[in-house]
Parts: C-alpha cells; sequence; structure tokens
C-alpha cells in the first residue's frame, strides 16, 4: 500500500510540473507590454519685445589741458533723459544702473588735479530702432560706451509651453508613421519626459558698438531710427515619449 501511495502522489506531483511549466510561458508573455519609443523636437524664432540697452556718459572738461569748462553728468543726464521723452518713452524707462568716479593726479608728488564722475544708465525698450536717434541728442564726447544687456520677450514663458507642446505632438507623429510602417498602431502613452531645456535665446547678446555723431547734441538733424531688427529668439525643446502598440 505504501509503495502505491507514493507511486500515485510522484505520478501527481510530475503531472502538476507539467502543468506549470505550459503555464508559466503564457502568464509571462502577458506581462509583456509591446512599446515604441521615440522623440521629438520643435522651435521657434521671435524677435524679442523687452530690450535692456546700456549707456554710460562720462564727464569731460572743454579745455582738457588745463582742465577747465568741464560738462557735468548733470548736462548729460539732462540731454540723455530729454532724448528718451522725445522718442516716446516712459521715464520709467530709463533707470541709473551704476555710479563711479575717477581722480587725476598731476606732477611728481601726485597732487590731485580733477575729479570726473560717470553714470550707467539702463534703457528698457521694446525694439533697438529708436536708439541711433537718442544717442545722436547726446553731446558725443559725453557717451563714453554702449551695449546691449538683455534681450527678451514679455510672453516667452507661454511660447516654451506651446513648443514642448509641438515637441510632444511631433514625437507622437513620428510613433504613429513608424507603427503604420510595420502594420501596427499606436496605443497610449506610457511615459512622457523633457529630455532637457534646450531653449536658447540671445540673454548676453554682442555689445554694440558706440556710435559717434558729428556735433552731437548740437546737430542740426537727429539721427533716423535704424531700420534693423535685432537678432531674434530662438526656442526650442526635446520631448521623449513612450506608447503601447496595440
Amino acid at each position: 500500500m505504501i509503495k502505491k501511495a507514493f507511486l500515485i502522489l510522484s505520478t501527481f506531483l510530475i503531472y502538476c510540473g507539467q502543468s506549470w511549466a505550459q503555464t508559466t510561458p503564457n502568464l509571462m508573455e502577458k506581462d509583456i507590454v509591446r512599446k515604441i519609443e521615440v522623440t521629438g523636437t520643435a522651435e521657434m524664432e521671435v524677435v524679442p519685445d523687452i530690450i535692456t540697452f546700456a549707456v554710460t556718459l562720462k564727464e569731460y572738461f572743454k579745455d582738457e589741458k588745463n582742465f577747465k569748462d568741464k560738462v557735468t553728468i548733470d548736462v548729460l543726464e539732462k540731454q540723455l533723459v530729454k532724448a528718451v521723452s522725445e522718442a516716446g518713452l516712459a521715464k520709467e524707462s530709463l533707470v541709473i544702473g551704476g555710479i563711479s568716479g575717477y581722480r587725476e593726479y598731476m606732477g611728481a608728488k601726485k597732487k590731485p588735479a580733477n575729479f570726473t564722475q560717470s553714470k550707467q544708465y539702463e534703457l528698457t525698450l521694446s525694439d533697438l530702432k529708436k536708439v541711433d536717434n537718442i544717442l545722436s541728442k547726446i553731446d558725443e564726447k559725453g557717451i563714453l560706451s554702449t551695449n546691449i544687456q538683455k534681450a527678451e520677450h514679455s510672453k516667452i514663458a507661454q511660447y516654451r509651453k506651446d513648443i514642448k507642446i509641438k515637441a510632444l505632438q511631433v514625437a507622437k507623429e513620428k510613433g504613429l508613421y513608424l507603427l503604420e510602417g510595420i502594420g501596427e498602431k499606436l496605443g497610449d502613452p506610457i511615459e512622457i519626459n523633457e529630455i532637457e531645456d534646450y531653449s536658447t535665446y540671445p540673454v548676453y547678446a554682442a555689445q554694440a558698438n558706440m556710435r559717434m555723431y558729428k556735433g552731437g547734441a548740437e546737430a542740426a538733424d537727429a539721427a533716423p531710427d535704424s531700420e534693423l531688427e535685432y537678432q531674434k529668439i530662438k526656442i526650442s525643446y526635446k520631448m521623449r515619449a513612450v506608447f503601447k502598440i496595440k
């Protein structure tokens, strides 16, 4: 009886083992998710509508040899403020960005000879076309330097969202036609990732050289507005998406 019972039990175990071996692959196959991974890139270019332009004015002597007839910073500042107003810009668009001074010394004993002051101003405007006209109304000898500090767009945040969505749509479209090429269909998304922030734009743009005008503020005619546009802001994003294959 013991041998018979052992034989029956062994047969049962062998049968169960064979049954498990047959069903296990099927369970594993059900757990496998067929998927496709694609990336999409989108970009756009916009003309900046918020530009910060820096102008540095410096006192100087009309009689440089004898350090006489100083043109003070107050005189130069009034010229700048007036030029900005005549250009149709709000008073708030012009602010002081910095103040500095320099003292010169003469002779073997290094006696103080004179002191000159300089001021940096930051002008915020929607485009650079008015800059030439503004600078032409300032005494050219009082302009120490000019440069573009920053360029951006008032709707840059919205544009970034739009480009990310567009990049994701490009990824989905890519997945659709790739699967159609092999007779498959695109399913629901499994995973969506922003690969990296590829948004680039000229925050620190190339410096604009100082303009020199004949006669400066004394010129009979102001310089005309420039017809050139500032370099465009480029916004670019790449999105990664994983979709099921139906």
